[in-house]
């Protein structure tokens, strides 16, 4: 899905992991042992990182046999079998931890984001997420997101321009800020779409005024009340699309989206999250 950066980071973790050897591996298992495993659920969620668990067997040794059984986005429970790999006992040893550590984590974002996308699956919001995750880590847990059936908001900084609280701050204003990205665009020849948190309506009011001689794709509704919500989305009369934003949860997301906004961003996606029980035992 992310091409060579998955292999990137997948490369980068086991070099954490293994370092100059496994050596409990190497001290304990004849090198020519061969063995098999099973990836067992433990817990009740919906299933994520299999194509990730498949791409860790793969660099450890590419001889190792993996039989996938349940694919990302199932729903699973305590006592299913996600998958099973077979081949030399020291590679599955040396991939366990960190196919264990991705789907597990995985998991949980993308259970969490199934709960929240059922609650609005009947209506025209989409659920986003954030840039709100572990270092390093990103391309799983954005991938989890979408497994779950999030849409992937910006993945980092180089893809959008979202001109946030603190940068209309430092800018200036809001216009100063929505004329600055302008210019840079254009001086800098780059394609990106240009996204605006607003904290009242008054700052609103402003980026449509603005937004007249500026381009602009998107206005952020951040920490408003339901009424303010409303009230904005109707001042913006569909001119943007309209993101709502601010420690929106379980309890919230649903009057929010029926606020009439486009989509509802949600950083507890992935910084609020257990993972999910998981383990991989020889058999």
């Amino acid at each position: 899905m992310y091409g060579q950066d998955i292999h990137e980071f997948i490369r980068l973790a086991l070099q954490e992991d293994v370092g100059d050897g496994d050596h409990t591996s190497l001290a304990t298992i004849p090198p020519f042992a061969m063995g098999r495993a099973r990836l067992l659920v433990k817990d009740t969620g919906i299933l994520a990182g299999v194509e990730v668990a498949q791409l860790i067997f793969a660099e450890v040794d590419p001889e190792l046999k993996v039989e996938v059984l349940l694919q990302d986005g199932t729903s699973i429970q305590k006592g299913d079998i996600a998958l099973t790999v077979e081949g030399s006992s020291q590679s599955i040893l040396k991939a366990e931890r960190l196919v264990l550590n991705c789907m597990q984590r995985m998991s949980g974002i993308a259970t969490y984001t199934r709960s929240l996308a059922d609650l609005i699956a009947d209506l025209p919001c989409k659920l986003l997420d954030t840039r709100k995750t572990t270092p390093n880590f990103r391309i799983c847990e954005k991938w989890a997101t979408r497994i779950g059936g999030a849409v992937n908001h910006r993945y980092a900084l180089y893809d959008m321009i979202l001109i946030k609280d603190n940068h209309v701050d430092y800018a200036g204003g809001i216009e100063a800020a929505l004329t600055k990205a302008n210019a840079y665009l254009k001086e800098t020849g780059r394609d990106l779409q240009i996204e605006i948190e607003v904290r009242n309506l008054a700052e609103l009011d402003e980026v449509l005024r603005v937004g007249e001689t500026q381009s602009l794709h998107r206005i952020m509704l951040d920490n408003f009340g339901f009424d303010d919500m409303r009230e904005a989305v109707r001042r913006v009369n569909k001119k943007y699309p309209t993101e709502a934003s601010g420690g929106i949860n379980e309890q919230t997301i649903r009057t929010y989206a029926e606020c009439g906004v486009d989509f509802v961003s949600v950083g507890a996606l992935t910084h609020q999250v257990k993972s999910l029980d998981l383990s991989l035992k020889a058999w």
